[in-house]
């Protein structure tokens, strides 16, 4: 079963009540649905989102017992306006956004998300999607990677790690995770000397990030889970990285100063301690939440 991160958090912060309909924008293996369907029942229904096939199918597994009460659309969530088109009637009660990879895909080495093994160059949540991590690496030019890897995992040493990554497809193309790490190890392992970070980390997030287009598609999904959210509604975002987090606290900020939520939360809630030791990769979370006002 899917460990959710913040749980208690989020479910405090959603206001859940018997009758509710709450969007989890980002169902993963279902382990916050599970517990929001515990809370929403009798009478409530929720709706899951997933552009990860393989989430689909281990969420309808996992919500099984609820049956009847819960229905799951493949996309991405930028698209939730399309995909829940005439199934929130009203509105929704509550709206979570879980961003970021899950952990299922991180432990499945064939999905090229970690540097723990050595696959394909992919990092696709959707297999659908067009452009991989190779495509990536290979076909940008060396100034464009230098970007993505700058921008996207605000890695300062980005030019060296692109300069490295083009010298080595010049003379044959770089195909797996394991080629990709060692050659960002080779360009700035000394640089991060004793460092509990693996040199390649951030490298690997701005692939991920780029492949995905997950930032702009956070700004698209929360937009369009505002605008169907009812007067009273309550909407969480549970964030891992810089990145996510300020694009999570600005919106909620500019809709804060136009009247449409009342942040609830003045700074991001983190793991409790006790939650970090079961669940280390929880550490880096983030939680802000908000309510609509208007």
């Amino acid at each position: 079963m899917h460990q959710p991160v913040l749980l208690n958090e989020v479910l405090d912060h959603l206001d859940l009540k018997p009758g509710c309909t709450v969007l989890d924008a980002t169902i993963g293996g279902a382990g916050h649905a599970r517990e929001i369907l515990k809370r929403i029942l009798p009478g409530g229904r929720l709706v899951g989102i997933d552009a990860d096939q393989a989430a689909i199918d281990i969420a309808s597994g996992n919500l099984k017992e609820f049956e009847g009460s819960f229905k799951l659309f493949k996309g991405n969530f930028r698209h939730l306006d399309e995909l829940l088109a005439g199934e929130v009637g009203a509105g929704l009660d509550a709206a979570l956004f879980d961003l970021g990879i899950s952990s299922y895909q991180i432990d499945d080495g064939a999905r090229g998300f970690s540097i723990r093994f050595d696959a394909k160059l992919d990092m696709r949540m959707d297999a659908g999607l067009a452009v991989t991590a190779r495509d990536i690496v290979n076909k940008l030019r060396e100034e464009e990677l230098a970007d993505i890897i700058f921008k996207f995992g605000e890695e300062r040493y980005s030019r060296r790690i692109a300069r490295s990554i083009a010298d080595q497809r010049a003379r044959k193309p770089i195909e797996t995770t394991g080629e990709l790490a060692a050659i960002v190890k080779r360009a700035v392992g000394r640089k991060y000397g004793k460092s509990r970070i693996d040199p390649a980390t951030r490298t690997f997030q701005a692939l991920r990030i780029a492949v995905n287009e997950e930032l702009s598609a956070i700004s698209d999904g929360i937009g369009k889970a505002v605008r169907i959210l009812k007067t009273g509604g309550r909407i969480c975002a549970i964030s891992f990285h810089s990145l996510e987090d300020r694009i999570v606290k600005n919106m909620f900020r500019d809709y804060n100063r136009d009247k449409v939520l009342r942040v609830l939360t003045k700074k991001p809630i983190r793991p409790a301690i006790e939650e970090t030791v079961v669940n280390p990769r929880s550490r880096s979370a983030k939680m802000r939440a908000a309510e609509r006002i208007s």
